[in-house]
């Protein structure tokens, strides 16, 4: 296995809460001294967690996960509290900051708060900060909700670019058969995303506290190989596992390949998926920053703006022949853009009230197509 660099782990609410009884605290220092060790090995580590409808219930009472709507947002209220204060003490014996983030399906839809997570994700790993993910459930609706934190974690995943999606829950992984009816189902170690009997292997029960079953994460596993990342769905209670994933590389729990690696696919996305929104005219200088230095987009270098686009729209880069050398992800409007023209980083500060980015086009975001 490949050495991933960025890791998304998702771990489910049976894992966390017993089985519903209440926050498992022991296994949760198990878990953050595994993940102090490996961000020792200069790896970045976003936590994707349920488990706070689980323990709301428990606080309230319940012995049974509700149905309705208002009942598991009052829930996921109460739970939220003390799953994020465990995660911070836990942390925190481990000199790591933690920080709290709370999406919905509808932060990920919307373009601008699109970029925002990412924009701010990337700054937290920047600083060395462990994020912890949950789905919005106090706002959250039937609607926009993402239904169970495997597809959070794969959207997630497709969000920041991770390299590996880790899944971890209560079983060994994949089987061939639900291996409680069957004594002879044996456990598939190895599989591309895409193979299509995976799904009819999984079952779609999910347990008494969570959404998701075996089902729900051969389909986010899916997902996540859409952007190139593997996915690793693995047994939360096998001893030492995230740094036997991680660290040493060790086969263990059911491996799903991506067909593609994470650059090839996001070139794809950007070169052949999107319709361009507007273009820029680039001066000599950030043509061969570009093309031949790999850099970023700095609006130093721009000559003209083109068209009307929004921030996270595609714009093509044409040289001042009109041929077009690359294309990308735009950090600003195309109004914006127009006051940024020609500015220095210095100046761009003055210019632009809220600056994002200092590019106007990050190199993470760029495909270039001239050579």
């Amino acid at each position: 296995m490949r050495s991933p660099n960025r890791i998304v782990i998702k771990i489910g609410s049976g894992l966390i809460t017993k089985g519903g009884l209440g926050l498992d605290i022991t296994t949760l220092q198990d878990w953050s001294s595994q993940i102090a060790e490996i961000k020792q090995q200069n790896k970045e580590v976003i936590l994707v967690s349920s488990g706070a409808i689980a323990e709301g219930c428990k606080k309230l009472g319940w012995s049974v996960r509700p149905k309705g709507i208002h009942e598991l947002q009052a829930a996921a209220a109460v739970g939220q509290m003390g799953l994020i204060h465990a995660y911070e003490i836990v942390f925190r014996t481990h000199n790591l900051q933690t920080a709290q983030i709370l999406l919905t399906h509808e932060d990920l839809a919307n373009r601008t708060r699109y970029l925002n997570a990412r924009s701010t994700l990337n700054s937290l790993l920047s600083y060395q900060v462990v994020p912890i993910i949950n789905e919005n459930d106090t706002v959250a609706t039937n609607e926009i909700r993402f239904g169970d934190n495997d597809t959070l974690g794969a959207l997630v995943t497709n969000l920041v670019e991770a390299d590996l999606l880790v899944i971890l829950t209560d079983q060994e992984g994949l089987y061939t058969e639900d291996p409680r009816k069957k004594s002879d189902a044996t456990l598939v170690r190895e599989a591309q995303s895409n193979d299509p009997t995976l799904l009819a292997m999984a079952g779609k029960v999910g347990g008494k506290f969570g959404t998701g079953g075996m089902y729900t994460k051969i389909v986010s596993a899916k997902r996540a190989a859409l952007s190139g990342a593997d996915t690793i769905i693995a047994c939360g209670y096998e001893n030492n596992i995230l740094t036997r994933l991680i660290n040493d590389g060790e086969s263990i729990g059911t491996r799903l390949i991506a067909d593609t690696n994470r650059l090839t696919a996001r070139k794809r996305w950007l070169a052949d998926h999107l319709t361009p929104a507007g273009w820029l005219v680039l001066d000599s200088g950030a043509v061969k920053a570009l093309c031949n230095d790999k850099k970023s987009l700095l609006p130093v270098g721009v000559l003209m703006v083109k068209g009307e686009f929004l921030r996270g729209d595609l714009v093509l880069c044409i040289d001042k022949n009109q041929k077009e050398v690359a294309r990308g992800l735009i950090n600003y409007s195309a109004r914006e853009a127009k006051l940024m023209i020609g500015c220095s980083t210095k100046l761009l500060e003055k210019t632009i009230e809220h600056l994002i980015e200092p590019e106007m086009i990050h190199r993470d975001n760029i495909v270039i197509l001239q050579n």
